[in-house]
């Protein structure tokens, strides 16, 4: 009986074991997974604020939730499981998707910067008219979630690169742990952004002077900070498509671009021993951004060179 109960509790103490190894290894790999999407996330979070301007502020987090419950949705539901299928199916896929979609975060990026440059608005900002609208809020929404899936598509398909030899069970542990924490960071810190003019003004009407002057600066400080976002996301976009399109080029063998920047991160780091790793990685992200702008141009320009459907 002793024995019995001592081979039960070695079985359990082997499946804790297993399950703490396997836990560990999904931890890793989500780890892993969504410090490659770190840019995309960047993006994400530039881009979703512009959709509650114009809103009422009591309107502004119910929308962001409404928006983060579509992504949710997006990720899980549709996007996590098509990834699993194609990672039984079509793995050789797997590549050659992340670089369409690096393409496009090129191509994006390019339009982005081509409209700041050319100081033209997106089509697709909200109507500031129509405010408290039930119909233009659905319609923002709906623009949001529609967004966010073709970034949440290229953040589950980076995230899928890094852990597509695991385990199955390990790539979906992982891919759900992506999904949960990149939606939660990305819309807790969208909603924070967009209610930070109203805790400024909160804020200013204290009492205390230096509690007054913090939030006179918080309301002053806003509008740069969404500006910088938005260059911020532009440059995300294009460093992590160029980013991409530089990894595929490796996997395929095509490797003059690839080993170019390779050799020179390598010999600015040696030329900078103190801080060699940031020096290498600083000069290896300049590269991706380069072949980001080129391929994004050249995609940019290719596609204004076709007429406009009507014209010949």
């Amino acid at each position: 009986m002793a024995s019995g109960l001592f081979a039960l509790l070695d079985d359990v103490a082997a499946i804790a074991k297993l399950a703490a190894a396997s836990l560990d290894d999904v931890g890793a790999a989500a780890g892993k997974a969504g410090a490659k999407a770190a840019g995309v996330v960047v993006d994400d979070t530039a881009v979703t604020p512009r959709y509650v301007s114009g809103v009422t502020p009591d309107r502004e987090l119910p929308i962001i939730a409404r928006i983060a419950r579509g992504s949710l949705f997006n990720k899980l539901v549709i996007l996590l499981p098509a990834a699993l299928l194609l990672t039984a199916l079509l793995p050789w896929a797997i590549t050659p998707l992340l670089m369409l979609g690096g393409a496009y975060l090129c191509f994006e990026g390019v339009e982005k910067l081509i409209e700041a440059i050319g100081g033209h608005d997106a089509p697709d900002e909200p109507n500031e008219t129509a405010q408290g609208s039930a119909e233009v809020e659905k319609a923002m929404v709906s623009g949001a979630v529609r967004t966010d899936f073709i970034l949440s598509a290229e953040i589950m398909a980076i995230a899928l690169g890094e852990v597509a030899g695991r385990p199955l069970l390990v790539q979906l542990g992982a891919l759900a742990i992506v999904a949960l924490a990149i939606t939660i960071a990305v819309y807790g810190v969208v909603g924070l952004i967009v209610k930070m003019d109203d805790i400024g003004l909160h804020l200013a009407q204290r009492r205390a002077r230096g509690v007054r002057a913090v939030g006179r600066g918080l309301v002053l400080a806003m509008p740069r900070v969404m500006s910088a976002l938005g260059a911020i996301g532009v440059a995300a976009m294009i460093w992590v498509g160029g980013g991409i399109l530089v990894h595929g080029l490796e996997v395929f063998r095509l490797d003059a671009v690839p080993h170019t920047l390779h050799g020179w991160s390598e010999r600015a780091a040696e030329a900078f021993p103190i801080a060699a790793g940031l020096v290498g990685w600083l000069v290896t992200a300049l590269g991706s951004g380069v072949v980001g702008l080129v391929a994004g141009g050249a995609i940019a320009g290719a596609l204004h060179l076709i007429p406009p459907k009507g014209h010949a």
